[in-house]
């Protein structure tokens, strides 16, 4: 079994005027894709050959000598589920996610308010993260390929701060990216769908 490389789901002009088609063009059919090939030629012939790309994440975290299979296997997951974390008609969240980002942040505009703070101070490549940390949804970044399911926590949604996501559309002006996302883009349905997948394995073990 080799990783998959994920179709995108929605066109490739579907994020437009926010993310073009162009950029989409070479961040999903090159940069991810990238990612996926060098992982499958990295784990061949290893016992990690028919793991989950989840797995791999997870076995290769941590370690110097598999740095290069953690950095490909990590970033191959974090833009699976980034593409995941985004929708053509945004908006504001709904439902218990909603009630989770009240319970934390007070107000949804606080929590949007913290979310651009932590992207624009974020320095280098990585990824913002809306997280599920025990009752409360924290926001967090990571630096280059660092993923949250390797430190135990369970990401609702992502927003990929690696220039190549947004050079071509935005320049050197990240925050009008961000904004764009938090405004436009950001799909609060999978962030809903996966806070309840969270909550529903925490009961089932209780």
């Amino acid at each position: 079994m080799t990783v998959q490389f994920p179709a995108l789901p929605f066109a490739n002009d579907a994020l437009e005027p926010h993310i073009s088609r162009a950029t989409m063009e070479t961040h999903h059919g090159k940069h991810h894709k990238a990612y996926v090939d060098n992982t499958n030629a990295l784990i061949t012939g290893t016992p990690l050959a028919d793991a989950s790309l989840e797995d791999i994440v997870r076995a290769s975290a941590g370690r110097k000598s598999t740095a290069a299979l953690f950095n490909n296997a990590a970033q191959a997951w974090n833009h699976a589920f980034f593409w995941k974390s985004l929708r053509p008609t945004g908006g504001e969240p709904r439902g218990a996610v909603k009630a989770a980002i009240e319970r934390s942040f007070k107000t949804f505009d606080r929590f949007t308010s913290a979310f651009a703070t932590a992207s624009m101070e974020h320095f280098g490549s990585g990824w913002a993260w809306a997280l599920l940390d025990g009752e409360k949804i924290k926001i967090a970044t990571t630096s280059n390929a660092v993923t949250p399911i390797v430190r135990g926590k369970t990401p609702l949604l992502v927003l990929d701060l690696w220039e190549h996501a947004y050079y071509l559309d935005y320049r050197n002006k990240r925050a009008d990216y961000v904004w764009a996302f938090l405004t436009s883009l950001a799909n609060w349905a999978f962030a809903e769908e996966n806070l309840r997948t969270a909550s529903n394995l925490k009961l089932a073990a209780e």
